[in-house]
């Protein structure tokens, strides 16, 4: 296929604008950057709707796309390349992968992570990370971020792509899935700090099916989900600090679950 080399070519416009929620909800993409997100892509049997390469990358992986179809191939220069990616940087591919075959929610998992109004893309990709790390079935978004963005794809390092996720435009559908699992049965737990009623994250039994809720960076998790949960826990640690980091704080309560499933011979 012949190599494009101006930014002006149709193509380039179309992918720019996959960095922006409404070119991403137009056509149905989202556009995954760099060697490492392709090979997660590839890993879970994702195919790419289009790949744009350098010939020099091409070279050096171009065996990574054995199999794909000639015309979901796009040779390009790396001024064109540079154009399309939003990395100050890039290595030499970027793709488009339709959101259509992204893992989809399904039904009531039995260990949830839910997100209240997550505003920080870094922190999001992160936290997607850590929960498929933690063995999450599902993950809830109140508004926030937008996990097909590519600054999430990138900190997430291809969990985004693994991870079943749902989001709605602001919390009233989170709160509505939250009394639903509370009906049925589950664990909600929220996390607080210098709150009344709240126990070590410790001494929660994680092993039950579970819904965990975090709120925002700034102001924490609002009062009407946290008055939905039917356990609260805290994070005992040093007041020379007030609060931890969202993302740091979520680690040990997600692995918890983990931990006490192993540590009582159930798996993960």
């Amino acid at each position: 296929m012949e190599l494009i080399t101006s930014r002006r070519n149709p193509l380039v416009g179309r992918l720019r604008a996959l960095h922006q929620p409404k070119g991403r909800r137009e056509q149905g993409l989202l556009l995954v950057e760099g060697t490492h997100q392709l090979q997660e892509l590839l890993r879970l049997g994702l195919l790419p709707e289009q790949v744009l390469a350098t010939p020099d990358w091409l070279e050096r992986h171009g065996s990574l796309l054995d199999g794909l179809p000639e015309e979901r191939l796009q040779p390009a220069g790396e001024a064109v390349l540079a154009a399309v990616a939003t990395t100050e940087t890039p290595d030499g591919v970027v793709a488009t992968l339709p959101q259509e075959t992204l893992p989809k929610t399904k039904g009531l998992g039995t260990f949830v992570l839910a997100l209240d109004q997550l505003q920080d893309p870094g922190n999001l990709g992160t936290l997607m990370r850590t929960a498929l790390a933690a063995g999450v079935d599902d993950l809830w978004l109140g508004g926030g971020a937008d996990p097909c963005q590519p600054k999430v794809l990138r900190a997430s390092a291809g969990a985004a792509l693994a991870l079943p996720h749902r989001r709605d435009p602001d919390r009233s559908g989170l709160a509505e899935r939250l009394a639903q699992a509370r009906a049925a049965g589950h664990h909600v737990v929220a996390t607080l700090v210098d709150q009344a009623e709240t126990v070590p994250y410790w001494e929660l039994d994680w092993t039950r099916p579970t819904v965990l809720v975090l709120g925002n960076e700034g102001a924490g998790l609002h009062p009407e989900l946290a008055a939905m949960a039917s356990h609260r826990v805290t994070i005992p640690h040093s007041t020379a600090v007030e609060s931890l980091n969202v993302g740091v704080a979520a680690a040990p309560l997600l692995l918890e679950r983990w931990r006490q499933q192993h540590n009582l011979g159930l798996g993960g």
